[in-house]
C-alpha cells in the first residue's frame, strides 16, 4: 500500500509562482511513475503532468507546458509541480498520484493510489 499526500497549495496573484509537494510512503517509490492532477468546480478532473520512474520522461497538458515543471527526489520519495506565471484558470484542487506503472500515464485510470488534493487559488 502506497500514502500519496500532498502539500504546497495557497492564494496567490496571476503571475506568481508556487511548488507542490508530494509525498509517497513505501520503499518501492522509485519504481512507481508519478502524476498530477487538477479539478476545477463543476469540471472534470484533468491531467497536468507526469514523470516515469527513471525521470527520464515527463509529460504535461497543453494548458500548462512551459509554465510548470514536473520533478522528483528519490531519496525524499517526494514528487514536485513548480507552477509560474499562474493564471486565474490554474485554480483547481491538485492532486498527486501514483502509478505501478514505470512509464508516463496521462490518464487518471492508470493511476493505482491517490492523495487527498490541496488546494491552488490564483486570484485576478
Amino acid at each position: 500500500q502506497v500514502q500519496v499526500v500532498e502539500s504546497g497549495g495557497g492564494l496567490v496573484q496571476a503571475g506568481d509562482s508556487l511548488r507542490l509537494s508530494c509525498a509517497a510512503s513505501g520503499r518501492t517509490f522509485s519504481s512507481y511513475a508519478m502524476g498530477w492532477f487538477r479539478q476545477a468546480p463543476g469540471k472534470a478532473r484533468e491531467f497536468v503532468a507526469a514523470i516515469n520512474s527513471s525521470s527520464v520522461s515527463l509529460t504535461y497538458a497543453s494548458s500548462v507546458k512551459d509554465r510548470f515543471t514536473i520533478s522528483r527526489d528519490g531519496a525524499k520519495n517526494t514528487v514536485y509541480l513548480q507552477m509560474n506565471s499562474l493564471k486565474p484558470e490554474d485554480t483547481a484542487v491538485y492532486y498527486c498520484a501514483a502509478s505501478i506503472r514505470s512509464r508516463t500515464l496521462r490518464n487518471s485510470y492508470e493511476y493505482d493510489y491517490w492523495g487527498q488534493g490541496t488546494q491552488v487559488t490564483v486570484s485576478s
